[in-house]
């Protein structure tokens, strides 16, 4: 006989994971969503990595572009001074010659210049070439110290003068010893004479007059 069985039958249970699972659509969704999430965190790290080296690039073409400056700079430089020693000799060769041609001509001009302030020192009425607010200034700090304007010059005599590297010595005779100290005042104080330096005096008669002179020595530095 044949039995049919009209009962409902219970359909067997899937496994989870198998398909047609409910759950195994889920599954699938949220491994696609961290795939990309690594992606998508990949190109990220990719954009960025770039945009530091573009900007690392731009600082070394720079750096680059400025040391080849500097380069060309120093290139330059070290063009221009290469003939610095033969220059530089040039130069000492020109001062020297100048300083030469000063000497000369200070040589040449300035014994004349200091003889003739010693004329204008022994001349009645007149007196050393000095500033006039030096002068006046002098009057009042110390007027021991400035020429007297009575003296008489004719009260002493220059015999002799010797210059030798700016340094001069000069001697000669004097009434008295007061002659002897207007007339070291005077040269104190001119313009052309400095550190002057009266040496040891002596006294002695003259054989014609029969008077007593005094023989005096000085030592002067002359500028000119």
């Amino acid at each position: 006989m044949i039995r049919i069985n009209l009962m409902p039958q219970k359909r067997p249970m899937r496994r989870r994971g198998e398909a047609g699972s409910p759950d195994a659509g889920g599954g699938g969704g949220e491994s696609q969503a961290w795939l990309a999430f690594v992606l998508g965190a990949v190109l990220l790290e990719v954009i960025v990595l770039l945009f530091v080296y573009k900007t690392k690039q731009d600082q070394l073409t720079l750096v680059q572009k400025h040391n080849q400056e500097l380069t060309a700079n120093i290139d330059s430089i070290k063009r221009e001074i290469s003939n610095h020693n033969e220059i530089k000799a040039s130069l000492k060769e020109l001062r020297d010659r100048e300083e030469a041609i000063q000497k000369l001509q200070s040589a040449r001009t300035g014994p004349t210049a200091t003889m003739l302030e010693l004329s204008r020192i022994m001349t009645p009425g007149r007196g050393p070439t000095v500033d006039r607010d030096k002068l006046e200034q002098l009057k009042r700090d110390n007027p021991s110290a400035v020429p007297n304007p009575n003296w008489d010059p004719r009260r002493l005599w220059l015999a002799s003068y010797k210059e030798a590297d700016r340094t001069v010595k000069l001697g000669g005779l004097a009434r008295d010893g007061e002659d002897v100290s207007e007339f070291l005042r005077r040269l104190a104080l001119s313009d052309y004479f400095y550190d002057v330096k009266l040496l040891p005096a002596t006294k002695q008669i003259d054989p014609l007059t029969k008077l007593e002179l005094v023989r005096y020595e000085m030592s002067a530095k002359v500028r000119y």
